[in-house]
């Protein structure tokens, strides 16, 4: 009963994977770039100034807003409206993978420090680790690690391309007798 479940799981974390990678992917600069900004650094004191509770409710704002808007794009997406859905699958996820990541990181041993939320952290900690430690798990991120690398083999392959190109920069001049 067990193996026939696999294809599936495979087949779910495989999607999950890349599409999580990809965003990761889109969101990891924008993080770095957010960070050295100055403009945020105020931002940056204030969020890691806060006791344990205020960090806690400041976590949950973007997690609140932000995870219903995935039903929300699914449900128009399912109903034609595809372009609308995506969008705002691909804003949302962007934001919370961004947003929740820099509050979870500037703010880690506080929210730890709630009993309830390190209970809650350890136990999804706990159903990863037994999801990853499964082949299949293992076999969809290799499979999500190769897809990666061949997008960013490509994309770089065409922009040297592009930059090589010997009529990128040919000007048509008007033929002057």
């Amino acid at each position: 009963m067990a193996r026939v479940w696999n294809t599936p799981v495979f087949i779910l974390a495989t999607v999950y994977f890349i599409v999580d990678g990809v965003f990761s992917h889109v969101t990891q600069p924008v993080t770095v770039w957010i960070a050295k900004k100055k403009i945020f650094e105020g931002a940056r004191l204030w969020i890691v100034s806060l006791r344990p509770y205020p960090s806690l409710a400041l976590f949950a704002v973007p997690v609140i807003i932000l995870e219903p808007a995935k039903p929300l794009a699914g449900y128009l997406i399912g109903t034609g409206h595809f372009f609308a859905g995506a969008v705002i699958f691909i804003a949302a996820e962007v934001l919370k993978l961004t947003l929740v990541e820099q509050l979870f990181q500037l703010n880690r041993e506080k929210l730890l420090s709630i009993p309830a939320f390190a209970w809650g952290y350890q136990y999804w900690r706990r159903m990863m680790d037994a999801v990853q430690s499964m082949e299949v798990w293992r076999a969809s991120r290799r499979l999500a690690a190769n897809a990666a690398y061949l997008v960013r083999s490509r994309w770089l392959q065409f922009k040297h391309a592009q930059k090589s190109h010997p009529f990128r920069f040919a000007r048509s001049e008007p033929n002057v007798p």
